[in-house]
């Protein structure tokens, strides 16, 4: 049995010109230890299928349909009380804009030592806040004694993400999801973080989700890649295969987007067009508008995702 399993899971928003789906019959698994990318462009529904997974969709969104199986548990049935007692503990998330997600009131050592209380996983309180320091020491945040006592209007954006990775990973989970962890730090920032997360996972054994747009980072960091867009999942499989022998015309797309050291600016190839309104979708390919193989057939009818070798898998009628 997978650690995770996810199974056609949908998720709605209600809006008053209709139903929004931003993830549609999503399909995959994560095993222990496995580091898994999630890919597409914004909007693609790579942070709803995240925040399903950890019980974080709120009216007017809701799950509709699908099973997440989580440690043979499923989750979809678990009461919020249940919920509370796994999230942090068992499944941690990091977020996108880390400054967001700390209270601006509270000492950062003293919010990372709260979630080692909340779950009983420190002695005391003057336990739980010397494991808060060790922890803002293992992120690479130097000083850690005299930054837990500061307040997260005192760290710099680089900073605050260390002090959330360290809160995430608090509890020992056994999966680690990092939605975009990168994406609102300085470029010269963005590698170190990664490392950090990345070998935090190895030596504590965790099992890592990343979601990002960035192909390089999945070719360096992850094991398997699960491609989204629309809300839809057109291609998953070993990151290696997937990203040498793209099946789906999106992720070679994406793929061609991508600067390459020495490349000139020109020569990237741009996808036309945009993802389409999510409200309302009709039942046929959803990349059809923006594709150059689509054929009456894309335009009609959604395709299956089917084998195309070992463990990877793409949903094209044209290949």
């Amino acid at each position: 049995m997978a650690l995770l399993e996810v199974s056609h899971l949908t998720v709605e928003f209600r809006r008053p010109d209709g139903y929004l789906r931003a993830a549609d019959d999503i399909s995959f698994d994560l095993e222990r230890g496995d580091r898994l990318a999630i890919v597409g462009e914004s909007g693609s529904g790579k942070s709803v299928t995240c925040l399903s997974l950890m019980g974080l969709i709120k009216p007017p969104g809701r799950v509709v349909s699908g099973q997440v199986l989580f440690e043979g548990e499923d989750l979809r049935r678990a009461s919020e009380a249940r919920l509370r007692k796994i999230r942090g503990a068992r499944l941690a998330m990091i977020f996108q804009d880390p400054l967001s997600s700390l209270n601006p009131t509270i000492p950062v050592g003293r919010q990372i030592a709260a979630v080692m209380q909340w779950h009983g996983v420190a002695a005391s309180r003057a336990d739980a806040e010397r494991r808060a320091e060790r922890l803002m020491g293992d992120v690479g945040i130097a000083d850690p004694a005299r930054r837990a006592r500061q307040y997260p209007f005192e760290f710099s954006g680089g900073m605050a993400q260390r002090a959330m990775i360290a809160m995430a990973i608090a509890c020992e989970p056994a999966v680690l999801i990092a939605d975009e962890p990168t994406s609102a730090l300085d470029v010269t920032v963005q590698a170190q973080v990664l490392d950090v997360i990345v070998s935090l996972c190895e030596r504590l054994g965790m099992a890592l989700m990343l979601v990002t747009h960035d192909l390089g980072v999945v070719a360096s960091t992850c094991t398997r890649v699960v491609v989204m867009y629309a809300g839809n999942l057109l291609e998953a499989g070993p990151t290696r295969q997937v990203l040498k022998q793209a099946v789906h015309p999106y992720t070679g797309a994406l793929l061609a987007a991508v600067p390459q050291v020495g490349d000139l600016v020109s020569a990237l190839e741009p996808i036309p067009g945009e993802i389409p309104s999510l409200v309302n979708l009709p039942k046929d390919c959803h990349f059809h508008p923006r594709c150059p193989l689509a054929t009456a057939r894309c335009r009609a009818e959604q395709p299956p995702l089917t084998a195309r070798g070992a463990g990877h898998l793409a949903a094209c009628w044209e290949r």
